[in-house]
């Protein structure tokens, strides 16, 4: 089958391409591009006025699947990540039972073969049940297709635990991703960010201290071992500074930030209540300006979401019970255009490039990349197109999000995984042949 896209800009961060392309895909895989194409036989799709980009990658997504099939599996879940315009995802491993074992792993694999949208990669837990307690089986684990260890959810306190984990993660060449939260600071409390608004609520809050501590000694073990070590969604501007220094100091060191993080601060709590709860906690104006500055100057090396589904019953709780986490998949590309591209920020192929190859890289994932005999993993994006957030509309089985009303400037028009479209915008699907 062939697809000739036409008219699209294409922003590929990978070979520096920042031009008019036209795309021929046949048979899954992207055959040519050119300046103009006129190919004989071929499905023509005018994608005049978009951006087509690699398909984007989420390294940081929560499926629910294992066990909790009321909040999304992994049918629902890449339909979502489609929709948001990702070609692939890595899921945490806080499932039921957790992915803890080889048969775990397997189990997403092949689920993911027959349901998922589009290209899942399943990460393991450092530990079993994630209790912290015993060292999972981490060569068996990477031989079954992790791609990375995490705790996500959680943090490994026991450093002797953590230290063989980081030794082993250096053996096997794969990146341990820290969840970074000292839990004696926190005792499973606060709710939100420890400041003005959480006095305010009389909550005891969560403080910066309790990220930035576990940043520093996860960046230490990294330093000592050689190991490979990746953030999970900074929130702290000394955070942002803590991983600055350790790049400088040559440590194998990578981080993410979320939409949410560069978007809100706690200040979101007041109107949103439980929907603005996440962990770690939105928190002040300077922690959101240092975010955005540390993704600007590669401090910050991905955008991630930490998309995390919750059900309706549980997010109506109070703020001290309902759980942590927000949906980001159906938002990523809007707040990333609204708040950081439009603004000036970062330019289209910087924020793109965070979304793509870096993560990519960061992981060992393929894809990431726009080229002749590469699967043709594809997002096309209208940068100007307005639309207003209704969590009704998202394919995502949860609609936990504090984003709903919002007006965003910046739109996924289409996602294809080899080839194949995997989701299509309404109106614009009109534009394409019947």
């Amino acid at each position: 089958m062939k697809r000739l896209f036409k008219n699209g800009l294409l922003l590929d961060p990978a070979s520096g391409t920042e031009a008019k392309r036209d795309i021929l895909i046949v048979d899954g895989k992207v055959a040519q591009i050119a300046p103009e194409l006129d190919v004989s036989g071929a499905e023509v799709v005018d994608v005049a006025g978009c951006l087509i980009t690699p398909g984007l990658i989420d390294i940081h997504v929560h499926l629910r699947d294992p066990g909790f099939p009321e909040k999304e599996t992994i049918e629902t879940g890449t339909k979502a990540a489609a929709a948001g315009g990702f070609t692939a995802v890595v899921c945490m491993p806080n499932t039921a039972p957790t992915l803890d074992s080889p048969e775990q792993i397997r189990y997403v694999l092949e689920t993911s073969e027959r349901t998922a949208a589009v290209r899942v990669y399943p990460s393991a837990s450092l530990t079993y049940g994630q209790k912290g307690e015993r060292l999972t089986d981490l060569r068996a684990l990477k031989e079954a297709g992790a791609v990375t260890f995490t705790e996500d959810g959680k943090t490994v306190m026991d450093p002797r635990i953590l230290y063989e984990a980081f030794r082993w993660a250096k053996e096997l060449d794969i990146p341990i991703s820290s969840h970074c939260e000292e839990h004696h600071l926190v005792d499973g409390k606060g709710a939100i960010h420890r400041g003005k608004v959480s006095e305010a609520l009389g909550d005891p809050g969560i403080p910066a201290l309790a990220e930035e501590l576990i940043i520093a000694r996860d960046i230490l073990f990294a330093e000592d071992t050689g190991a490979r070590v990746h953030i999970q969604h900074v929130s702290t501007a000394r955070g942002v500074q803590l991983i600055r220094e350790a790049k400088q100091r040559g440590v194998r060191v990578t981080a993410e930030a979320t939409p949410h993080h560069f978007t809100l601060t706690d200040e979101a709590v007041l109107e949103w209540g439980p929907l603005a709860k996440v962990n770690p906690p939105l928190r002040t104006a300077a922690d959101v300006e240092a975010i955005i500055q540390g993704l600007a100057d590669g401090t910050l090396d991905c955008i991630a979401t930490d998309h995390a589904p919750h059900t309706e019953q549980e997010k109506s709780r109070s703020l001290a019970e309902a759980p942590f986490g927000l949906l980001g998949l159906e938002t990523a590309v809007g707040l990333v255009w609204t708040r950081l591209v439009h603004p000036g920020r970062l330019t289209a192929m910087e924020a793109v490039r965070k979304m793509t190859v870096e993560p990519a890289k960061v992981m060992g994932l393929p894809g990431g990349r726009v080229a002749v005999g590469e699967a043709a993993d594809l997002t096309v994006i209208d940068p100007d197109e307005e639309w207003v957030v209704d969590p009704e509309q998202f394919l995502s089985k949860s609609r936990n999000t504090p984003f709903a009303g919002m007006t965003l400037k910046g739109r996924v028009k289409m996602t294809l995984v080899a080839g194949k479209t995997v989701y299509v915008d309404r109106i614009f699907g009109r534009r394409m042949p019947a």
